[in-house]
């Protein structure tokens, strides 16, 4: 049977009043266990946190994910397209500490044409989450979706095999964004590896309109004004053809060009974070943000999800 504080703290008075009733000396023994037997003070809830071993960071708040760091320290290493296979290198940026375990790990491609710079906030913003982050650059500017689907993969593989990070990674939570086409190829990735924990496609772009098969929990952020890949044609068709059983969200930037996930964005990243934290994390503590749907953000003109989460 399971113990909990009510049975540990029965057991203790009991402890107490069997030495109490026998008169003997093993009073001061007995009143140490009822004492070792109460609940976990406060100081020592960061180390017990045994209904999520995954949580990270202190509680949330509205100021705390729309800040442009969050609570850990981060750093950064570079990775050479010389020393890697199946991508074309990037940056990992990473919290400096360990002290409260390892952490989950995303992947993130940029859109046609464009290189890791063009998503380079997001690094160190979504690393002092909490997590660690691979901002990476494609093999040529051009690849498609399905490649840069590949690539992300490819990128998750040396972030939790060969990197120098990889120590710091927990490999069964990770997770895949991408902006344009390497939001397309965020989506193709949740199709091939269906054990990633989330995925974010950034107004994405994708000739490919079927993800029924789709059962990685994805947050779909499109921009009201795109017209490279207009929402009506990409974003919405591909959240609507995710099944209806997996955990999905349509979020939709008001007044927002395809160009929106190019530059520091805090409606982004905080739903971003909390998305990342809720299903890479499990952390109930930012399901908050997310269900009920938001309501009254002049920056979303559209929001849509499968609430509640499961």
């Amino acid at each position: 049977m399971r113990s909990t504080p009510s049975t540990r703290r029965t057991a203790a008075k009991a402890l107490l009043v069997a030495a109490l009733t026998a008169g003997v000396c093993a009073a001061p023994q007995a009143m140490q266990a009822a004492h070792a037997a109460q609940p976990a003070r406060a100081g020592q809830a960061l180390a017990v946190r045994a209904d999520n071993p995954y949580e990270r960071g202190p509680a949330p708040t509205t100021a705390s994910i729309e800040a442009v760091r969050g609570p850990f320290a981060t750093s950064q290493t570079t990775v050479s397209s010389l020393s890697v296979t199946g991508f074309g290198g990037g940056t990992i940026y990473y919290p400096t500490s360990t002290a409260e375990g390892t952490f989950g790990a995303v992947a993130v491609a940029p859109g046609y044409t464009a290189d890791q710079s063009s998503l380079a906030w997001l690094g160190p913003r979504l690393a002092s989450q909490g997590f660690v982050v691979f901002t990476i650059d494609t093999l040529t500017r051009s690849d498609q979706p399905d490649s840069r689907g590949r690539q992300l993969e490819a990128a998750l593989d040396y972030l939790t095999q060969r990197s120098s990070v990889r120590t710091r990674i927990d490999a069964s939570r990770l997770g895949v964004m991408g902006h344009s086409m390497g939001g397309g190829g965020t989506l193709e990735a949740s199709l091939d590896r269906p054990a990633l924990q989330a995925a974010i496609p950034l107004t994405p772009w994708d000739l490919n309109k079927n993800f029924s098969r789709d059962t990685v929990p994805t947050l779909i952020i499109g921009g009201q004004t795109d017209t490279i890949a207009p929402v009506a044609s990409h974003a919405q068709p591909f959240y609507e053809s995710i099944p209806a059983s997996t955990e999905k969200a349509y979020l939709e930037l008001a007044g927002a060009s395809h160009f929106a996930p190019n530059t520091a964005n805090t409606t982004i990243a905080k739903y971003s974070i909390s998305w990342l934290k809720r299903f890479i994390d499990n952390d109930t503590r930012y399901e908050q943000f997310l269900c009920p749907a938001p309501q009254g953000d002049r920056n979303i003109s559209e929001y849509r999800d499968t609430c509640p989460h499961t």
